[in-house]
């Protein structure tokens, strides 16, 4: 078969256009990566767990409708009784990491405070704010983790039990939204894609 030489020039000069992005990304060095046995700092550390749970349970959060904020899950669909609703899950976390993620250093007199402004926010928004400024005083927190200070005794306990009890806890509560979600027939944005 005779393929004309306009022809065969264009099929030629295609191919090589796309192969540029591969061949590109194919020399791009990869992300370095600590070397085995390189230790991390304590805040390094924590920090990269908490942004972790960080993504999964705002994105959880944003992915509910505001109209489903309320929802929690019948207790005829199980022992679900007395449940929180999803929007009280968040505020939830919100107001446990002022406790978790609180300076050592700083009087925790404006707890209650905090605890009943928030548990007073209806709105999707108001809520979500509530939490995306919790978690950025977890990060303050974690960023002020050394290696002195990790595990010395504070009133609350260690500033790096601390941290992972809060990260844990959002865990926890992670779990239960995405099961909340599930009720309303909504993949957690974290499984998407993934075939879960």
């Amino acid at each position: 078969m005779h393929i004309p030489s306009r022809i065969a020039t264009r099929l030629v000069l295609s191919c090589a256009v796309a192969a540029i992005p591969a061949f590109a990304f194919a020399q791009a060095p990869a992300p370095a990566k600590p070397a085995v046995g390189t230790q991390m700092t304590p805040s390094a550390t924590y920090g990269k767990l908490l942004s972790g749970v960080e993504k999964e349970f705002v994105d959880a959060a944003e992915a509910m409708p505001e109209d489903k904020f309320n929802f929690a899950p019948p207790a005829s669909a199980g022992d679900f009784k007395g449940v929180r609703s999803f929007g009280e899950q968040v505020k939830h976390v919100a107001v446990a990491n002022a406790y978790f993620f609180h300076d050592p250093g700083k009087p925790m007199d404006d707890m209650k405070a905090k605890q009943d402004a928030m548990n007073k926010l209806t709105t999707k928004a108001d809520i979500i704010q509530a939490l995306k400024d919790s978690l950025a005083q977890a990060h303050a927190y974690v960023d002020a983790i050394t290696p002195e200070n990790a595990f010395v005794m504070t009133a609350n306990g260690t500033r790096g039990g601390m941290a992972a009890l809060g990260i844990a806890h959002m865990m926890d509560h992670y779990g239960q939204m995405a099961v909340y979600l599930r009720m309303n027939g909504i993949v957690p944005p974290a499984s998407r894609g993934s075939g879960m």
